[in-house]
């Protein structure tokens, strides 16, 4: 029986700090970032097709689009 994988939270995703080695946290269905020693967070989608598996890239989320908080608040008061 397979594995039960909790959904990863906006929190999680923000505050998870690089580590010496790259660190893949898996979201479910093949989905999961990529945190990279650097810092950088990657989205990946890992596959199968026949017998050849492979990882499609699917967005890198840099740190200046990361949501902050308070933005929203901002963006009202404007």
């Amino acid at each position: 029986m397979p594995r039960r994988i909790t959904p990863l939270t906006d929190t999680k995703v923000r505050t998870i700090k690089p580590a010496e080695k790259p660190q893949k946290l898996f979201d479910g269905g093949g989905l999961f970032l990529l945190v990279t020693p650097t810092g950088g967070k990657l989205w990946r989608l890992k596959y199968r097709f026949g017998v050849s598996r492979s990882c499609y890239p699917l967005a890198h989320t840099p740190k200046h689009l990361w949501p902050r908080p308070g933005r929203s608040v901002t963006r009202q008061a404007h």
